[in-house]
């Protein structure tokens, strides 16, 4: 259509038209005048549009499957994360849990000693300075850790501190080959020095040759001068295994620390040595032995045990019996041998 102006002019009246059945329609309501010829349209052109939106809406179901598949697999991938950290969560729980528990431990083992120690965390294992035997600690100088330190754990005896840099600490193991600790047997105190075998119980020299020991009997440590490097009562072990004397200067014994050394996490190193010597208040109690119990035998007789009953009946009317017999419990009536009968009769 040409522009002109009879066509701008129709098009006004048509807005005009249009804007004003809109109007009446909108007034109208239900009754509008225009809702017949509204429903004559929907008759018509509504199969039109069902068919117009069978053939669009597949493409569009996709288009939309994709953007939901989109969100779905971002939402998949949240979850995915949030089961990982989760995971992560509960393992970092049970750890924290596990170090708790063994912190807990040394600090009744510090509190029965009355030692004054600073928690501390193995952070590497290995070979350190030419010792086979040694783990790093998480701390140092920085947190008032010198040389010749006890180091601890509830269990009994860890070792002694080697080296120590401004954030970390080097530990000798107690059963490392060069590793030598004074040692005191409990209750009967006989003295001797501990040293470590590696992955063998310790080996303790008794300078008593005649010592009374026996497997089973615990050990704790004799203590240094000034407390360094060991300071008194920690436990180091039980014996396992004594050797004969045989004439020696010393007697073997043979210990197997409290301490799994190829299983530490929270060590405790003792900055404060006690005012005494704790003795053997550091030692757990021992286990109670439980009593062997006894057996009681009780013996009933037989029914075949047999009983004997006598009777002897005498009497006086000029006429004499005698009778004996012999009954059994049985059941069972037993004849008495020398038993008879005499009568006399007299006028």
């Amino acid at each position: 259509m040409r522009d002109t102006k009879e066509s701008r002019l129709l098009l006004v009246l048509l807005i005009v038209v249009a804007f004003a059945l809109i109007t009446v329609d909108i007034r109208g309501g239900e009754n509008s005048p225009v809702q017949g010829a509204r429903r004559a349209a929907a008759a018509a052109f509504g199969p039109v549009e069902n068919g117009v939106a069978g053939a669009v809406d597949p493409v569009g179901n996709a288009i939309a499957a994709v953007r939901d598949s989109n969100t779905r697999h971002n939402r998949i991938t949240t979850l995915e994360h949030e089961n990982a950290k989760l995971k992560r969560e509960l393992g970092t729980g049970d750890a924290n849990r596990a170090k708790a528990q063994e912190l807990d431990k040394i600090l009744r083992t510090a509190g029965a000693g009355q030692y004054g120690v600073k928690g501390a965390q193995v952070v590497a294992i290995g070979a350190a300075q030419g010792f086979s035997w040694t783990v790093t600690i998480d701390i140092g100088s920085n947190d008032g850790i010198k040389r010749d330190m006890t180091v601890l754990n509830g269990d009994g005896l860890v070792g002694r501190v080697t080296t120590v840099g401004p954030s970390t600490s080097t530990v000798l193991l107690a059963n490392d080959p060069d590793f030598t600790v004074g040692t005191r047997l409990e209750k009967t105190n006989e003295l001797g020095f501990a040293t470590g075998q590696g992955d063998r119980p310790l080996s303790v020299q008794l300078l008593n040759t005649k010592a009374n020991v026996k497997p089973g009997d615990r050990m704790v440590t004799f203590g240094s001068s000034k407390d360094k490097p060991f300071v008194p009562g920690v436990p180091v072990g039980k014996v396992v295994r004594v050797d004969p004397s045989a004439g020696n200067l010393t007697r073997t014994v043979y210990v197997q620390p409290f301490v799994g050394f190829t299983k530490l996490d929270v060590v405790g190193v003792v900055v404060q040595a006690p005012r005494k010597d704790p003795r053997d208040t550091v030692l757990p109690p021992k286990p109670k032995v439980k009593p062997t119990p006894t057996v009681t035998v009780t013996v009933t007789p037989s029914a075949g045990t047999g009983q004997n009953q006598g009777t002897g009946q005498d009497q006086g009317n000029g006429q004499g019996q005698g009778n004996g017999q012999g009954t059994a419990d049985g059941g069972g009536v037993l004849p008495d041998p020398n038993a008879g009968q005499n009568a006399n009769a007299g006028h």
